[in-house]
């Protein structure tokens, strides 16, 4: 028993995976839709919409959600993967409102204008009796064209778009009881409107006696004047004016089927009721256009164009396909010339990193200044300049006098022990024999350079003569710098005051720190307090 349960869950796997493939199947064989807007539009028009999608189901999309920033290009990439082959898009204007047809991929697209419209409630709250609900949305409704096979190009399109747009049928192999509703689309060619109409359907027995009928259908009528039950049969007595039927040969069919209800027996006598249950529009064609909105009009009920007229709005439009196919070409040669580029610069720029990581594998890391001469070093230039400076002034130069100047290399025999730092001025073992308390600008001074020269041949008699002109603005700023330090440094302090040695690591406070600001002296001495508020200047942050 338990290999034959086994066996029978096996089967029955087997069995639905077969018939979900094959619904799968169907499903992606039927034509799907997409229904929404476009633009601003108004309460009614989205209830319009709403109740369109009512009638599509079930292969539409009923929750789909519209935003402003969605374009029609938004909804055509969503298409194709969702396998939606038909789009309904509303707009609205001022005066009117339109409904565009559009047929996907490659269109056509069709624009009606929808001049009268009633929604579902208006048509339901219009019915004495109404038949709605939930189990006829289960399957798509069955379509019905009328006066459809008129001569007109823009005729056959409109039938052949109204078809696409639900699912074919096969008369031989169709399912009677999955047919509940029925679109019917009427063309009056005299005005040329679509009349577009929405109905439930209803199949009842026919050929009994209404009391009979009446107890098919579990209502018992009252039998209280009734002698005999055979007279319910044969009389039609004491049944209301609203339970009396107006069929005839206009809907009263042979059912190839037995049919959802009491009494539909297959090849018996019934009728087909119809019952609206909405929306309801009428529809007058404005244009039918190639492509998505955007290609040839084939066909305007308000706009007639002689043959010239057409061929001269294709050449147009022809020189403008052509333009921009020729734009795009030449912007792709200008994208591929630019890769190209960027591929090259990217090799050279990867060919000088390496070559640079080579030569400091290799130890070559002197910089040569573009400014030397060939086979000239920049330490041979830099100890020229300082020796030639050293000789004609006599003192040693400033360090940024000559930036490329690098450290003195001592010499074998000098000590390497650290000793006292001299001033700068003469050498040790070129100082005169002077008093000390002359400062080496005055030396300067004093020296025969300057002494009874004119300041044309002080001029032309400059120690860095030939020199460029940088080197010599920089050279007499130094001076001048050190000029006004030396002269700060000796000036005479006030009486009963000493001179406060610095500490390494101390900080200045009060009026010692005058001389490194540039604030008066008075606000100087008056140190931190001169930068706190008035009345503050006894209180302390609380800690």
């Amino acid at each position: 028993m338990a290999k034959t349960h086994e066996l029978e869950t096996k089967n029955q796997k087997k069995e639905r995976a077969v018939a979900q493939h094959r619904s799968q199947e169907e499903y992606g064989s039927v034509p799907h839709s997409f229904v929404f807007h476009r633009g601003c539009i108004g309460k009614t028009v989205h209830q319009l919409i709403l109740d369109v999608r009512r009638v599509m189901e079930p292969y539409t999309a009923t929750g789909l959600k519209v935003r402003k920033k969605n374009s029609l290009k938004d909804f055509v990439s969503v298409a194709g993967p969702l396998g939606v082959t038909h789009f309904l898009v509303f707009t609205k204007t001022p005066s009117t409102i339109n409904l565009k047809l559009i047929r996907l991929p490659g269109g056509p697209t069709l624009t009606f204008r929808v001049t009268q419209y009633s929604l579902i409630k208006d048509v339901v709250s219009s019915l004495k009796r109404h038949r709605m609900h939930e189990q006829q949305f289960t399957h798509h409704p069955l379509l019905v064209l009328n006066n459809f096979g008129l001569q007109g190009l823009h005729i056959k399109v409109m039938a052949t778009m109204f078809q696409n747009m639900f699912p074919s049928i096969n008369v031989h192999r169709v399912n009677l009881n999955a047919i509940k509703r029925c679109v019917l689309i009427n063309y009056n060619p005299d005005t040329k409107i679509l009349e577009f109409r929405h109905y439930s359907l209803k199949v009842v027995p026919v050929g009994i006696s209404k009391g009979l009928k009446k107890l098919l259908q579990e209502k018992f009528p009252n039998m209280s004047r009734l002698e005999d039950i055979s007279e319910l049969l044969v009389r039609d007595i004491n049944l209301s004016e609203s339970e009396a039927e107006q069929d005839g040969s206009h809907n009263i069919t042979e059912l190839p089927q037995a049919y959802a209800g009491r009494g539909n027996m297959k090849a018996q006598q019934s009728a087909v009721r119809l019952t609206e249950i909405g929306p309801r529009m009428t529809l007058q064609l404005i244009k039918v256009e190639e492509g998505l909105g955007q290609g040839n009009v084939l066909y305007h009920s308000f706009i007639h164009k002689t043959d010239e007229e057409i061929q001269k709005a294709l050449a147009r439009k022809e020189a403008k396909l052509q333009l921009k196919a020729e734009r795009r070409r030449k912007q792709e040669v200008d994208v591929e010339r630019k890769q190209e580029q960027r591929q090259a610069h990217r090799k050279k720029s990867l060919e000088g990193i390496k070559r640079k990581k080579k030569q400091a594998e290799g130890g070559d890391s002197d910089a040569e200044d573009p400014g030397m001469q060939e086979g000239q070093n920049a330490d041979e230039l830099s100890d020229d300049d300082t020796e030639y400076y050293r000789q004609e002034v006599g003192e040693e130069p400033e360090e940024d006098l000559f930036p490329q100047r690098a450290k003195r290399k001592r010499s074998p025999g000098q000590s390497v022990k650290p000793g006292k730092r001299q001033k700068r001025g003469h050498p040790a073992h070129e100082q005169s024999p002077e008093p000390s308390g002359k400062n080496s600008k005055a030396k300067c001074r004093k020296s025969p350079w300057f002494r009874g020269q004119p300041q044309q041949q002080r001029d032309s008699s400059h120690p860095l003569k030939g020199r460029p002109s940088h080197q010599k603005n920089a050279y007499n700023s130094t001076r001048q710098h050190r000029g006004a330090q030396n002269r700060k440094r000796n000036r005479p302090l006030p009486a009963g005051q000493q001179k406060v040695k610095r500490q390494p690591g101390s900080r200045l406070l009060g009026s010692q720190r005058q001389s490194r600001h540039t604030l008066p002296g008075k606000q100087a001495r008056k140190g931190k307090g001169a930068f706190r508020k008035p009345g503050q200047a006894g209180k302390r942050r609380p800690v």
